[in-house]
């Protein structure tokens, strides 16, 4: 998914800083040159827009072959201004919002960040030009649902879909999982795992049987981090879903509404995924490491063979499954826990959580207007979502169409496959990697059928990938698994995906008194969650959660929890809403 492509540029930051002020007004839409108007490009001016983008992991001017394609067709280039690469990202958000031009063209959240700047009048009407954003209008209910409450048009949902809100919108991979070294598995003769905890004993063979790397490093069940530590420790967090819940504050829910539980609950799911944790480390599974690592440090361990476990696809497999360890048969796959329900996230008939937006003083807000239309477009879609397991690319360069079917070309597998690959003169020049769209946002979704060709963006769903590029490990996986070509299938025949209908639910945002208590709280249940984990003893485990859940309720925890627990309920009457609304109920 995306929005883990890893930063990319950070030498800009003190250019930044000194430009972000004189960025604003006019200076980001003067003229560069001038183009012969033709009947593709009607735009006879070159402008260079600034983009504020959210979601960004590279800033500066858009280059490469997506690049050329923007200019090609609207004589525009986009300067990504991108806070994730500055750093502090809230204070760019809030020095540029001061001074009264976000951006040209703006992706932030929506809610918050979309009620801001309406209120700011630092969003632009597009109404005069929804008329003819004929792409758009595939998903007027979408844009209908994001501006409900305004005078006006002032943003275009992104993720838009026209999958029922209760079908998976993730793809062949569930965006959760338990993915484990197959090859080794294999070795084992694929024991039974009937349960979560079950894994262990498993875990504890694989790492006997292969206790170091070729080069020597030990390997471990599991390895953490801290990184992404929010309201509680998400490592934990992430062996609920296996379960079907997910997170709203301290309130974790199940997808369908059936269950809500508090954190601290001694029984609830979070609970019973630090005592595996800790179950893990007292068997020497743990990585002791973790507590110190970064995000960046553990994917270099996934990527030399350290680990065995990953909670995603877009982790274990992205960082191991290169083809040469696929050749020679070593790679992660998902394991077969029976008694599994993972969550998914369903379509999202009314957008995801960000939003695309013209700034107010955009010098030419009707060009950008049309840009935005056309990332809705095929040809917008399967260009600016072209990455590893996104969209697949432009026609002719990345893929063309055989037999009313449409195959990857031997470039779009050097580039899609492999990693990358050298890009013709003709379409940009230089590396595909280095063209690919820096807006990092998907405004249709990838599994979304083409209605070109009547089949999906994403190239991963083709049957021509999907029969083409069999390994030694998928074939082992798909054997062992029923015949299942691909994770969401073999999920599916089993009865195994418990999906949360998609309903673009943006929770309220926290009053001052609420927040307060929420940072205090947070803070305690994180620092004794990972001292649980690496705790001494079965005993000292269950001093640290009584410890924890006194402190947590003398900070005010209760407070905070009743808030978190009317959102949970309030999300799942809108996923209700929206799944009959959209006639998807049984």
């Amino acid at each position: 998914m995306s929005k883990w492509l890893r930063k990319t540029a950070t030498s800009l930051l003190a250019i930044t800083v000194v430009g972000t002020l004189a960025a604003c007004g006019s200076d980001a839409s003067e003229a560069n040159d001038t183009t012969e108007v033709t009947e593709d490009n009607p735009y006879a001016e070159t402008i260079t827009i600034d983009v504020f983008d959210g979601l960004a992991n590279y800033m500066g001017i858009q280059e490469g072959w997506f690049g050329k394609i923007v200019k090609d067709k609207f004589n525009m280039e986009l300067n990504v201004i991108a806070p994730n690469v500055a750093g502090n990202g809230d204070t760019l958000y809030q020095t540029r919002t001061a001074a009264g031009d976000l951006g040209d063209l703006i992706i932030v959240d929506r809610g918050q960040q979309y009620n801001e700047l309406i209120q700011a009048g630092l969003l632009y009407d597009a109404s005069e030009f929804y008329d003819s954003m004929e792409n758009l209008q595939n998903f007027d209910a979408a844009v209908q649902n994001l501006n409900e409450g305004t005078d006006g048009i002032y943003g275009f949902p992104t993720q838009v879909s026209n999958l029922k809100s209760t079908d998976p919108s993730e793809g062949l991979d569930l965006n959760y999982g338990a993915y484990i070294r197959w090859d080794l598995y294999d070795d084992l003769d694929y024991p039974e795992i009937e349960t979560l905890e079950d894994i262990l004993p498993v875990l504890k063979e694989m790492q006997e049987a292969n206790p170091t790397t070729e080069d020597g490093q030990k390997v471990y069940g599991f390895s953490l981090f801290g990184d992404w530590d929010g309201n509680y420790m998400n490592n934990a967090k992430q062996l609920l879903t296996l379960y079907g819940y997910d997170e709203v504050g301290f309130v974790i829910a199940k997808a369908d509404g059936s269950d809500y539980q508090s954190i601290l609950d001694s029984d609830s799911e979070y609970i019973r995924a630090l005592k595996l944790y800790f179950d893990a480390n007292q068997m020497g599974l743990v990585d002791p490491e973790s507590t110190t690592q970064n995000y960046d440090t553990l994917f270099a361990k996934f990527q030399s063979g350290q680990v065995l476990y990953s909670w995603w696809p877009w982790l274990g497999q992205a960082a191991y499954n290169t083809t040469t360890n696929l050749t020679d048969g070593k790679g992660f796959m998902l394991a077969p826990i029976q008694d599994q329900e993972i969550f998914s996230y369903g379509a999202e008939v009314y957008g995801a959580t960000q939003f695309i937006g013209i700034g107010s003083n955009a010098e030419d807000p009707e060009r950008i207007a049309a840009f935005i239309d056309w990332l809705y477009s095929p040809e917008g879609v399967l260009s600016n979502a072209a990455q590893t397991s996104g969209s697949s690319g432009p026609e002719g360069l990345t893929w063309e169409m055989q037999d009313d079917t449409p195959v990857l070309t031997e470039f779009g597998e050097q580039a899609l496959l492999d990693g990358d690959a050298d890009v013709p003169a003709e379409w940009g020049g230089g590396t595909y990697k280095d063209g690919v769209s820096a807006l990092n946002v998907n405004a249709v979704l990838p599994i979304d059928t083409n209605p070109n060709t009547g089949h999906a963006y994403a190239y991963t769903m083709w049957e021509s990938f999907l029969t083409d590029n069999m390994n030694p490990v998928q074939e082992d996986w798909s054997e062992h698994m029923g015949g299942a070509l691909s994770t969401v299938e073999y999920l599916e025949e089993n009865d195994q995906i418990l999906v949360a209908p998609g309903a673009s639910y943006v929770a309220p945002e926290d009053s001052s008194e609420i927040s307060t208590l929420r940072n205090q709280v947070k803070s305690t249940i994180v620092e004794y969650s990972w001292r649980m984990v690496f705790a001494n003893d079965e005993e000292e485990f269950n001093t640290l959660l009584a410890e924890m859940q006194d402190i947590a309720n003398g900070l005010g925890y209760e407070q905070v929890l009743e808030v978190d627990m009317a959102n949970a309920q309030e999300q799942n009457e809108r996923r209700e809403f929206v799944a009959e609304e959209f006639g998807e109920t049984e």
